[in-house]
């Protein structure tokens, strides 16, 4: 029989605890007599599964409902006192937090079992959660057709110290992609410096990427290195680089013929050794031809083009992503969430992203913050058609979330706004509260 491992917190007497579960057959069991112990052993060695063994009054019920948030990527179940199912905050740390619970006398038989199946389901998020990354320990995530070739020319171009131009829609990925044409060259060991061209005040970015001479204006007290000095070494990445002024346009052309800058107010020159990779959602040949870019920078920064596609180009990948954000985001979700239904996935798959990737992520976190279900529904996201189809389904749609703000407002209004009160009246937990006010827009 294989052994499993088994973080058991507890407040109770140690000794008893350790005679009762120290020697659960088929586990190997780590004993702690604290959430701060817990906490320190978490930070050195991962356990799929806890056992939280309560004695206490419920004094500490909030500090264990952060601790249980703080680890979510556990399988936690509770030994509670039969007395303590009667406080409501314990009830709602159960169903929110626990894999399942037990009250005292426990039925070690059924703590077994209780013990292997959330062993049995962490084995198996584990082995979905080894696909979120398809491409080892690179930045770029996904499987599909697109972005296979994407990392393919990757790898061929960063080994030559060249300029790169990427090129890709708002929110596609195109800083990921610069950060990976940086770690998979020769420079990676040396800094990556970004700077985004259409952030800056145009009277400004000629400082920041040159520097400046103390005295060289008002302001100007002391020397100051520019971006393309910090970068030395490494790469420097100029975003939205179809914004940059005509004027610093020349200046940064002579900087990739000659590899020296001058900076503001300075008379020497100062070499530079730094990759310069640039990437734009902008036309950039029709810029060009309306005199908007120069055309010799543009074939300077050009030598090796890259395009990163736009998610609708990817949608296969939309589960990983999701998957992805989902883990990443995790502390921010409401505590009865566990995933993501696939009627939202395939709503994600129906819908063209205009946004891309950061459209994903923000759409994703808001649903992970006011979903009221298990999963994340399709309405959850607020996708354009994601409703329920047809107009009944849409009317009773329409009438339920109608009843709901009516009976939330009544609810807070008979209460005088007492926010706890009127949770109670609901039936429904503060946090819930707060989030279907949030939903529906009312103010407390």
């Amino acid at each position: 029989m294989s052994v499993k491992r088994l973080l058991c917190v507890t407040n109770e007497d140690g000794a008893g605890a350790r005679s009762c579960y120290g020697e659960l057959r088929g586990w190997d069991v780590c004993m702690v007599e604290s959430l701060a112990a817990a906490h320190k052993v978490l930070a050195q060695q991962h356990y799929a599964v806890g056992l939280l063994l309560d004695r206490s009054d419920g004094a500490h019920d909030e500090e264990t409902e952060r601790f249980l948030r703080r680890h979510h990527n556990m399988r936690w179940i509770g030994v509670f006192d039969p007395h303590r199912l009667e406080q409501p905050a314990l009830r709602h740390l159960i169903a929110t937090h626990l894999f399942d619970f037990h009250t005292r006398p426990v039925d070690m038989l059924r703590l077994q079992h209780s013990l292997g199946h959330a062993h049995g389901m962490a084995v198996l998020g584990k082995s979905a959660g080894q696909h979120r990354r398809a491409y080892g320990n690179g930045r770029i995530d996904g499987s599909s057709a697109a972005i296979t070739r994407l990392r393919a020319h990757i790898a061929k171009i960063a080994a030559v110290d060249a300029p790169v131009l990427i090129s890709g829609e708002s929110g596609s990925g195109k800083e990921l992609a610069a950060q990976e044409v940086h770690a998979r060259s020769p420079r990676a060991a040396g800094p990556f410096i970004a700077i985004n061209c259409a952030a800056v005040a145009p009277a400004l970015i000629h400082s920041e990427l040159f520097g400046h001479e103390r005295g060289a204006f008002t302001g100007a007290t002391k020397d100051k290195r520019g971006l393309l000095e910090a970068a030395s070494g490494g790469s420097i990445f100029l975003d939205e680089i179809g914004d940059l002024p005509l004027d610093l346009q020349a200046s940064l052309l002579r900087f990739l013929q000659e590899r020296v800058i001058y900076r503001v107010g300075g008379t020497r020159t100062i070499a530079v050794d730094a990759r310069v990779i640039a990437a734009t959602h902008v036309n950039l040949p029709k810029a060009v031809s309306d005199g908007r870019f120069r055309e010799d920078l543009y074939y300077r920064l050009s030598v090796f083009p890259i395009r990163v596609p736009p998610l609708r180009e990817r949608k296969e990948d939309l589960p990983m992503l999701t998957d992805m954000i989902f883990h990443k985001f995790a502390e921010e979700r409401s505590p009865q969430l566990k995933g993501v239904s696939k009627e939202a996935l395939h709503a994600m798959a129906q819908y063209d992203w205009p946004g891309n990737v950061r459209e994903l992520i923000n759409r994703v976190r808001r649903a992970m913050v006011l979903a009221e279900h298990r999963l994340i529904m399709p309405e959850d996201l607020e996708l354009p058609g994601a409703g329920p189809i047809g107009p009944l389904n849409d009317g009773l749609g329409t009438s339920r979330l109608s009843a709901e703000r009516i009976a939330i407002s009544n609810s807070l209004a008979r209460s005088g706004n007492n926010i706890s009160q009127a949770a109670r009246d609901l039936g429904v937990s503060r946090m819930t509260l707060y989030r279907l006010m949030a939903k529906h827009s009312i103010s407390s």
